[in-house]
């Protein structure tokens, strides 16, 4: 992994509000990822999160600061940065094949029909569509034009994935298949994700990092908390390791309590020094970053056993 691979600076979104007054969602954020992390923001509606993701996408533009990508600012959209909607968002006249075909075409503007094709047949196997290449999407379950929609975005290898809660429409049993899958390409081709979630549980699952974001408007990053479970950690046997429940409680201890109680509480918050929260290991140490701080928790919740 590569430090900074990205690089929010200082962003804020503030709209104009009822006699001329502007409402601040966020102000001077500030975080980083390194190329190669799956990171989860968390927060409750309104603090801005798919503000922030349609602002790395290039969708949406910040009221001020900056995003860097790769050592590139962001100034519009770039199929660098794929997007995978809540909603699937395919074209419904195209098949499987002509969705996936059609970011790739529009990419590679220059390959033929049979390059197309064959690009976009290795995702669409990827994702475990093969045989269903020629249905549209009205033939097709919703986990399955989910798969279309992440075959379509690996299709165009960006740099960087951005996914806005894409398995909140699903049923669980779907919804853990998917994330098996996301999971699985992500550590098989190296992707950087950014990914937005109301559900603790998927964050722990899928994530390196998780940013804690306080409660808009006036939304701030409040935390980085780093995962402590293995890389290689599986769904069977999440629960059973020893720093799931402290990892767990933490972070919804700070959603249910201290996510409307911070400002308040934390009047001399840093936005440029926010602390990592690393569960399980003592002590206070200096972070990597020089603008970040490490706060280190000790220990697990004896009370709760697997």
């Amino acid at each position: 992994m590569t430090d900074k691979f990205v690089s929010i600076e200082g962003i804020a979104k503030r709209y104009p509000g009822a006699g001329g007054a502007m409402t601040t969602i966020f102000e001077n954020l500030w975080l980083s990822m390194a190329r190669g992390e799956f990171c989860c923001v968390i927060g409750h509606s309104g603090c801005g999160k798919t503000t922030v993701l349609n602002i790395l996408a290039g969708l949406d533009a910040p009221s001020e600061g900056a995003v860097i990508v790769d050592g590139q600012a962001i100034s519009g959209t770039s199929l660098d940065r794929a997007v995978i909607f809540q909603s699937h968002a395919l074209l419904p006249w195209r098949t499987v094949l002509g969705n996936v075909g059609y970011a790739v075409s529009s990419k590679w503007r220059s390959w033929d029909r049979a390059r197309v094709k064959a690009h976009a047949q290795t995702f669409i196997d990827l994702v475990g569509l093969t045989g269903s290449e020629h249905k549209r999407p009205s033939e097709l379950s919703g986990g399955m034009k989910q798969r279309v929609g992440i075959a379509r975005a690996l299709s165009i290898t960006p740099k960087m994935m951005l996914m806005d809660e894409p398995f909140s429409a699903l049923d669980a049993l779907t919804r853990g298949t998917l994330q098996d899958e996301v999971r699985r390409i992500c550590l098989e081709t190296g992707q950087t994700a950014f990914m937005i979630t109301h559900d603790v549980d998927e964050a722990i699952y899928l994530a390196d990092k998780i940013f804690l974001m306080t409660n808009g408007p006036g939304a701030v990053l409040a935390e980085v908390v780093e995962n402590p479970l293995p890389r290689d950690r599986g769904r069977t046997d999440l629960h059973r390791h020893p720093l799931y429940y402290a990892l767990r409680n933490h972070i919804i201890d700070f959603l249910v309590t201290r996510s409307k109680t911070f400002a308040a509480e934390t009047p001399d918050h840093d936005p440029r020094n926010v602390p990592v929260v690393q569960i399980g290991k003592p002590g206070l140490t200096i972070a990597a970053s020089d603008e970040q701080r490490q706060t280190r928790i000790p220990g697990t919740n004896p009370g709760l056993t697997a």
